[in-house]
């Protein structure tokens, strides 16, 4: 599946970043019936109904064409939303000193999952503060990562 991941995110991410957007995340996930192919870009101006309509009429008309997907998807193309999804070292750097939620790959100090303020960014991890402490967490360790929204911090 990794493969697949990659070669889409090869493929679409030069489309959209053509189109002005960012592909801040792409996520599939297969299955018998319909899998799903979710995309999430980004713009300095924010991100709109039309902005995410254009984005799917030509990603949709790429996958017709190249047909890397044998089994049926559906395609949702999202704005980030506010607990926005941090994939890539530069997502975090952006959001120093904000509140984020990670999961892990595999434990790290017994634990899969860490809640901190993203306080530094560098080389090959991120440093979180948690209420345990500093973390300094591998980007090759991260599953996934989103920030956590100001009316859900605690």
């Amino acid at each position: 599946m990794t493969v697949l991941k990659d070669r889409l995110q090869g493929m679409l991410e030069p489309l959209v970043e053509s189109l002005g957007y960012e592909l801040l995340l792409l996520e599939f996930s297969p299955s018998s019936k319909s899998g799903l192919l979710r995309l999430f870009i980004d713009a300095p101006a924010g991100i709109s109904l039309e902005d995410c309509e254009r984005v799917s009429r030509e990603v949709s008309g790429l996958l017709d064409v190249e047909d890397p997907i044998s089994t049926a998807y559906r395609l949702e193309v999202s704005s980030p939303g506010f607990d926005r999804p941090l994939a890539k070292p530069a997502h975090f750097e952006r959001f120093i000193n904000e509140q984020a939620r990670v999961q892990l790959v595999a434990p790290l100090n017994g634990r899969r999952r860490f809640v901190g303020w993203i306080r530094e960014v560098g080389g090959d991890a991120v440093t979180l503060e948690t209420a345990d402490g500093m973390v300094e967490i591998p980007f090759v360790e991260i599953d996934r990562a989103r920030l956590v929204p100001e009316f859900d911090r605690e």
